[in-house]
């Protein structure tokens, strides 16, 4: 992507949405969202399954394996999906802090410090740069974030009727 000159934006290069989208798009983290649909499941059910031993200990402490395998897997589910849906969330509000940096038409920023904060109305070709990359590129990512949340909570609900009916 071509970035628009620097004399034309005030605003400094690191505050600037676009090269905000490039960081978060190359991060370790954050980029898992722009993987393949079994590249990034393969990442959350890796978060899920490395969960377990959080919470694997805590349900076997409470129900026993032995005895008890059915509620040791339920509440531990339960356990390893609640980190998992911390992810998630932690995901969805780093891309959808990007998206309003890219949807609104001014762009708040600091020159130097907390203390100086200014305001800079984006030129034409930035407001339509940014909406193309949030048309294109962030929407599609939140979108895909969505849809991991409600698998979850779909997840969360099996786990709590399969509790009910014990």
């Amino acid at each position: 992507m071509r970035d628009v000159s620097a004399s034309v934006c005030p605003v400094p290069p690191e505050q600037r949405p676009i090269n905000e989208y490039q960081e978060l798009q190359e991060s370790w983290f954050f980029s898992w969202v722009t993987l393949e649909w079994h590249q990034y499941l393969r990442k959350l059910a890796w978060v899920w399954a490395w969960s377990w031993l959080v919470f694997g200990p805590v349900a076997a402490a409470s129900f026993p394996p032995q005895t008890a395998i059915v509620p040791f897997f339920v509440s531990g589910a339960a356990g390893a999906s609640l980190i998992l849906t911390l992810v998630v969330i932690r995901l969805y509000l780093g891309w959808f802090y990007v998206r309003s940096r890219l949807i609104r038409a001014s762009i708040c920023y600091e020159e130097s410090g907390w203390y100086d904060g200014q305001t800079w109305e984006k030129t034409p070709e930035f407001l339509a740069q940014d909406q193309l990359i949030l048309s294109y590129q962030v929407q599609p990512l939140l979108k895909r974030l969505r849809r991991t949340f409600y698998g979850l909570a779909l997840l969360v609900a099996v786990d709590g009727l399969t509790w009910i009916c014990l």
